[in-house]
């Protein structure tokens, strides 16, 4: 639950701040007029990610159990794929965010209104459509039904309120460390549906080695516990453990968080999300400052 939790918070977050980014700047440059097309695009990319979501839980339903594991394995390698590169574009690019959004509105507005609302599908149809495919490789690989729902939606909810009070100036928001650190939780959780998705397609007999077992702790830890369900839920840890999910675990953390504590945290002085300034909210930031 606790990582569908922070996947709803961070993606909705990330969603929310483009949507109020976009507005502000509409209102400041004197375009409402265009307000009804960016909302019309907000609400199709909202419906798109949905009927993502239900295609893949209710697509793969009636097919035999070695064609549901070959799909939800795949899936899962590709989610994984999908939000590695979002955690490290955004931890790269956050202080970046409002310039971009403004430079492409600008070009949508001079497009027409309707490229307006195709820009607003595109950029929150890319963070919904992530999200729909994480939370699903995520409730796979914990077995649960509803508690990654409701993390989820509570992380949505969060989310929501949080960008609303940004822009409202009433929170500061120091997006780089916000982005940084749930960047490092991610790639963990994203570490365990990886080898989540590696038994998947050992179980469809595609990869090999599903009895050769690194370690099973099933005796220490049972499957039942609650402990056992936190650690499911929160890093996607089985007790009983293949040789190749582990390598694969491991091959993935190891140098991954290599690469990202390098790149963001300590790629540069300027970048580096310690000495970052708070961000303001977005009405503030969009009144009277430079683009």
């Amino acid at each position: 639950m606790f990582a569908n939790f922070l996947i709803g918070l961070r993606e909705g977050l990330e969603a929310a701040l483009v949507v109020g980014i976009l507005v502000a700047y509409l209102v400041k440059s004197g375009r409402r007029d265009l307000l009804p097309q960016l909302w019309t695009g907000v609400a199709l990319a909202v419906l798109a990610s949905l009927a993502f979501g239900a295609a893949l839980t209710f697509g793969p339903r009636g097919l035999t159990f070695e064609a549901q594991e070959a799909i939800g394995g795949t899936l899962s390698i590709i989610a994984v794929g999908l939000i590695t590169w979002m955690i490290f574009w955004m931890g790269k690019t956050a202080r970046h965010l409002k310039a971009d959004l403004h430079g492409k509105l600008d070009d949508a507005v001079a497009a027409g209104k309707w490229a307006v609302l195709v820009m607003a599908v595109l950029a929150v149809g890319r963070e919904g459509l992530e999200t729909a495919l994480f939370l699903w490789a995520g409730a796979q690989a914990t077995g649960a039904s509803t508690q990654p729902l409701i993390g989820a939606v509570l992380g949505l909810a969060v989310a929501i309120v949080l960008g609303w009070a940004v822009y409202k100036g009433a929170v500061r928001l120091n997006l780089r460390v916000f982005f940084a650190w749930t960047g490092l939780v991610l790639i963990v959780i994203a570490a365990g549906v990886l080898a989540y998705g590696v038994h998947d397609l050992q179980e469809a007999g595609i990869l090999p080695g599903l009895h050769n077992l690194a370690f099973d702790v099933s005796v220490t830890i049972p499957p039942s516990s609650w402990y056992a369900t936190l650690l499911k839920g929160v890093f996607n840890f089985s007790p009983a453990t293949t040789w190749l999910q582990a390598i694969v675990w491991v091959a993935y953390v190891v140098p991954v968080l290599t690469v990202y504590i390098r790149t963001v945290w300590f790629g540069s002085p300027r970048t580096a999300p310690a000495p970052a300034p708070a961000t303001a909210g977005l009405a503030a930031s969009t009144n009277g400052g430079n683009a």
